[in-house]
């Protein structure tokens, strides 16, 4: 019998009604699986564990990441797959996390929520957490039909370093805007075979650690130079990720492009992410990036700034080498990026 631990971090899907009735808070994983018999049909072996404390899930910090990935690496050979129960608002971010920090991962780690607590009539929960049950016991010939960290959400499964949530209200909260879906689920669950990840390590191990020296500049119209300068000058600042417009795109004057060009000079490593929701960097392509490139800026190429971010925090933690971690941004890691 297929084995499977639901692992609780906390978020709307066990959440019930404060006391005073006028905010919803976290509760624990006893209620939320008592909202859901029909686990018990499955043919699936269920143990759970649960954050001490559940937490909404905007309180969520790299140390949570660590926590949780070192829940799956410790009980990693008793178990066949991992479902995550976490907040919407940044699952995408945790995803992303879990997916650099497990390398050679070969068994399915999926996350999912709700947009509505479990104990209330509508409830989106149910079947977004039987559904990631299922998938997470899913095996062809013997073998984890899904060998990665994917988020599966009101009827389809995702990369999870790939999505972005969408919408506060609808129940098809996520989506992944630069590459295709992993399974979509109807009377069946259909899966795409040839978009499933496969990492070529043989052996998971778990890779701790993100540096929290890092900002984000989001470019607008009318940005002052004082504004600039007292964000690339930020203290022990290390990573940067840049905002821009369009393609990759920034202001072509001369104040901005020195001030990046010396930023990355004294060691800053910058990456160029785009604000469109669907697209990539393509930094050179035209003029107003150009600039960027000649400054030594990377290019975030189609990533999400969910994984952009959650990757230039690993990366950095992993080495004090600047032009190493400029290469690994640039790479695939765990399928984050077309290269």
């Amino acid at each position: 019998m297929t084995s499977i631990l639901i692992i609780y971090t906390g978020g709307t899907i066990g959440m019930v009604e404060s006391e005073d009735q006028k905010t919803l808070v976290p509760f624990n994983l006893d209620y939320i699986l008592s909202h859901v018999p029909e686990l018990k049909k499955l043919d699936v072996r269920l143990d759970s564990f649960s954050f001490d404390t559940p937490i909404d899930s905007s309180d969520i910090q790299p140390q949570h990441w660590t926590q949780i990935g070192e829940i799956i690496t410790e009980r990693y050979s008793a178990y066949d797959g991992f479902v995550i129960l976490h907040g919407s608002d940044t699952l995408a971010y945790t995803a992303s996390a879990l997916s650099f920090m497990l390398d050679g991962l070969h068994k399915p780690v999926i996350l999912t929520g709700s947009q509505l607590p479990i104990g209330m009539i509508r409830t989106d929960a149910r079947e977004n957490l039987i559904t990631a049950v299922e998938i997470a016991a899913k095996r062809l010939d013997g073998k984890p039909v899904v060998t990665e960290v994917a988020v599966f959400f009101e009827d389809m499964l995702y990369r999870g370093n790939r999505i972005k949530k969408q919408s506060t209200e609808a129940f098809e909260a996520f989506f992944s805007p630069n590459y295709p879906i992993l399974a979509s689920a109807g009377v069946s669950i259909s899966f795409d075979h040839t978009e499933l990840f496969r990492s070529e390590a043989k052996e998971l191990r778990l890779m701790n650690g993100f540096d929290e020296n890092v900002a984000v500049l989001t470019l607008f119209p009318g940005m002052s130079p004082k504004l600039v300068k007292s964000v690339l000058e930020s203290v022990h600042l290390r990573g940067l990720i840049l905002l821009t417009f369009g393609a990759g795109n920034g202001p072509s004057a001369p104040w901005f492009v020195d001030l990046i060009r010396e930023s990355v000079a004294k060691g800053l490593v910058i990456v160029n992410v785009t604000q469109c929701t669907m697209g990539e960097v393509e930094q050179g392509k035209y003029k107003t990036s150009m600039g960027l490139l000649k400054a030594g800026v990377v290019s975030g190429g189609d990533m999400t700034f969910e994984a952009a971010i959650t990757k230039l925090m690993f990366l950095l933690s992993q080495s004090e080498d600047g032009d190493w971690v400029k290469k690994q941004m640039g790479t695939n890691l765990r399928g984050e990026i077309t290269v």
